[in-house]
């Protein structure tokens, strides 16, 4: 794979101006396959409002027909990534080192972006989640959480896989008993993986489809508010 672009700073949707960010907590947003930054930008209304939001972009356009932006390919059809749409088929074709890739490019985003948060914390969907978990991996220190939405851990081993083992950040991850997008080999290896390398919670939402929904976010919130005031108090 080609060496991914920088993200879009022109892109990315921020929740307050850049003179009211300093000293207070960073969420930053990844999207699904097909959507944008203005999907999950949506959820802010449900989000504690101590926390400064930045939703970022992709880098990578889909294969036409498909909309929106991509942070690794996937081979052989369409993911519908957007939080609100439901699934239209599991794909086997996630490459571990497309989302090395991806999370490498996240990182380098936080690092010029991030200077005088508080601390910094990730919500992905989707592929963003998983994004969001590889980039914990190889910067464990750097995040405070993760938050995983219909997302999966990614196979083999990374250089933070041990640190973060030991220091077992919060991560709260939900998903529906109806989603079809993600193949069941991801979710079995990231309900082996996760609890060994995260202070894990978070919920299996019955009859729930690749999509978030009203109980979930208020789920989140609540994790939210905790892993914040552990932060604070």
């Amino acid at each position: 794979m080609d060496e991914l672009p920088d993200l879009d700073d022109a892109a990315v949707l921020w929740s307050v101006p850049d003179g009211e960010r300093a000293g207070r907590p960073l969420l930053v947003l990844l999207h699904g396959y097909g959507a944008d930054e203005h999907d999950l930008f949506g959820l802010a209304p449900h989000l504690p409002p101590e926390f400064v939001l930045a939703a970022v972009r992709a880098p990578l356009a889909p294969p036409w027909p498909s909309p929106g932006y991509s942070w690794y390919p996937i081979g052989g059809a369409s993911e519908n990534g957007g939080s609100g749409a439901g699934p239209r088929t599991a794909l086997d074709g996630r490459d571990p080192d497309a989302v090395t890739d991806a999370a490498s490019a996240v990182l380098a985003w936080v690092d010029r972006a991030a200077i005088g948060a508080e601390s910094v914390g990730m919500l992905g969907f989707s592929q963003g989640a998983a994004v969001a978990i590889q980039a914990l991996r190889l910067a464990p220190e750097r995040f405070a959480f993760v938050i995983n939405l219909s997302g999966y851990a990614s196979p083999g081993l990374l250089a933070g896989d041990a640190q973060l083992a030991t220091r077992k950040p919060p991560v709260f991850w939900g998903r529906g008993t109806r989603d079809e997008v993600i193949p069941e080999f991801l979710v079995e290896h990231t309900v082996q993986w996760l609890p060994g390398h995260a202070d894990l919670s978070g919920r299996v939402y019955p009859g729930l489809t690749h999509s978030v929904s009203e109980q979930e976010l208020a789920d989140v919130r609540v994790f939210l508010e905790k892993v914040q005031g552990d932060v604070t108090g």
